[in-house]
């Protein structure tokens, strides 16, 4: 009997990359997304209503903005297992892209012939980086897997590299931490490294997406005074810099010109990845909604920031940065 595999994704004005996560991990062989919309202005409601027509997709409402990502996935998780009978359960962020690290195999081949009796596992996350631009879902432009140490990134504002998320068979009674982390179910162990998966992150895809995003974020703390973040959470971090009105120049300086990045390929902070970008566009001819991909992946839709503009405004936010530290 084959595996049910469901991932679950709560979303909050992500219409830049929505339609290639739903895409990539349904061609992957996930049987269906379970998606939580989080009251979207920008379109993203109307998108995932037209997936909910393929029968893939699976949407539900909560119009609260309090920061509530734990509550609301360890609904959809459980859910994932009590309505669909899932076996595994992949609980990502709409700017995740989780596939194997051996491309040859699908994502579902590699959970198949990962047994069950491991419970839970961790699968890293690497972010993908590239120019800045104004706006643009960066499919194609951010080409970079980012190997920047620890010391690189917090010169540029970020505490350290992307917690690996937590991923686990369908269970009733499982717990998801904010942040998608960690689960409550016991890990017995890792996948075999053949089999073994790993989550591609575009975090930071456009100045239109970034400040959006952590706009939504900071009120959404703000409005839940029962979580606690640190005070070095990035998101935090971020939401100060946009009151402060630095986060623009934030932006800049964590996101590598093309200097760097042909400097960081000769020393191995920044690996060149054109694979995301060649599996989306190759995805089209094939997807359930082209006509919501294509855009996505068309690289005419970017706004690159121009070169001399990303260099003065990075060096600023260097400067506004290490004068954080001061």
């Amino acid at each position: 009997m084959p595996l049910t595999l469901v991932a679950t994704m709560m979303v909050r004005d992500e219409i830049d990359i929505v339609p290639a996560m739903i895409e990539h991990h349904l061609d992957q062989g996930v049987d269906l997304v379970i998606v939580t919309d989080n009251a979207s202005v920008d379109g993203t409601t109307d998108v995932l209503r037209s997936y909910v027509e393929t029968g893939r997709v699976e949407l539900h409402h909560d119009p609260v903005h309090r920061k509530q990502q734990g509550v609301v996935v360890t609904q959809m998780a459980r859910r994932a297992r009590t309505a669909h009978a899932a076996d595994w359960v992949l609980n990502l962020d709409a700017d995740e892209f989780q596939v194997p690290v051996d491309r040859t195999l699908t994502l579902r081949g590699a959970l198949e012939a990962t047994p069950l009796h491991l419970n839970a596992f961790t699968v890293p996350v690497t972010n993908l980086v590239g120019p800045a631009a104004w706006s643009g879902s960066g499919i194609g432009r951010l080409a970079w897997r980012d190997h920047r140490t620890e010391a690189q990134l917090q010169q540029i504002g970020i505490h350290a590299q992307p917690t690996p998320n937590g991923m686990h068979r369908g269970e009733t009674d499982v717990t998801v931490a904010q942040g998608n982390h960690f689960v409550s179910l016991p890990s017995n162990g890792q996948p075999a490294p053949e089999v073994a998966t790993e989550v591609l992150h575009l975090p930071w895809r456009s100045w239109a997406q970034l400040e959006q995003k952590v706009i939504n974020a900071g009120r959404s703390y703000e409005s839940n005074p029962d979580l606690r973040p640190s005070p070095r959470h990035h998101g935090m971090l971020d939401y100060r810099r946009h009151q402060a009105g630095q986060l623009f120049e934030a932006y800049l300086a964590r996101t590598p010109l093309r200097t760097e990045l042909e400097r960081g390929e000769a020393d191995g902070s920044f690996v060149r990845d054109d694979w995301l970008a060649e599996h989306l566009r190759g995805l089209v001819g094939r997807a359930l909604r082209p006509d919501l991909l294509g855009p996505v992946v068309d690289p005419a839709q970017d706004r690159p920031v121009p070169d001399d503009e990303h260099a003065d405004g990075a060096e600023r936010g260097r400067d506004l940065l290490a004068a954080e530290e001061a």
